[in-house]
């Protein structure tokens, strides 16, 4: 069973998503406002967070934002009416797991959530800092440090870069790094695993990922 945090400010969606997710077998919070939910999220003890965009007090993004900087990794999945690419590039970059528009398929939010939550139960505890080679991912700042330098990432670089690191040495195909990374949010066919296998590259040393050719990707130790 695992604690959820909903942040919802309408009470119809709130009460849909904390009845549902109960019938899942999860314990839930609801808050209703930004203010509510900041202190929630940082001082209280939940698995992952559903969170509204569009809140009264502070806004989800807002929220999000002073969430990563105070240090929480609580996953977020954030659950809003607005669909533009810049509000999802905004979510994304500024730390959350996930995105889904309003109005959203109840079945497709409860595999995002066993997603994520099975993706933060896979990391190993205690090991805040992973070293691979020359290369160091700080799980706190969910920053990089690789060719002298320190690298900024962004949510989906860190989560690809997490899972290459703690597999490396391992051959990963892109259906398994789309679904541990992307879960449903691409199809099969989609070509986004290159796309950032390409911006890890840049970042972590062009010979940190090999291609092995009709397989997927191995970070080489």
């Amino acid at each position: 069973m695992a604690r959820l945090l909903i942040v919802e400010d309408e009470p119809r969606i709130a009460s849909f998503l904390a009845k549902g997710m109960t019938a899942e077998g999860h314990q839930t919070t609801v808050a209703g406002d930004g203010i509510m939910a900041l202190d929630l999220a940082i001082h209280g003890s939940f698995d992952l967070l559903i969170l509204d965009i569009g809140l009264p007090g502070l806004d989800g993004f807002e929220v999000l934002r002073r969430m990563r900087d105070a240090g929480s990794e609580l996953p977020v999945i954030v659950l809003t009416a607005r669909d533009s690419v810049a509000d999802t590039v905004t979510a994304l970059e500024g730390g959350a797991d996930d995105y889904m528009s309003k109005p959203f398929s109840f079945a497709e939010l409860v595999a995002r959530v066993r997603l994520r939550l099975r993706q933060a139960s896979s990391s190993p505890p205690g090991e805040e800092v992973l070293t691979v080679g020359e290369v160091r991912l700080d799980r706190r700042t969910r920053r990089a440090i690789a060719q002298g330098k320190e690298w900024d990432l962004s949510a989906r670089e860190f989560v690809l870069a997490e899972i290459f690191m703690t597999n490396a040495g391992q051959v990963l195909s892109r259906e398994q790094l789309l679904e541990h990374v992307w879960g449903y949010d691409f199809d099969p066919g989609s070509n986004v695993v290159d796309v950032y296998v390409g911006y890890l590259r840049k970042k972590l040393g062009a010979d940190a990922i090999a291609t092995v050719r009709g397989m997927g990707y191995r970070f080489n130790r």
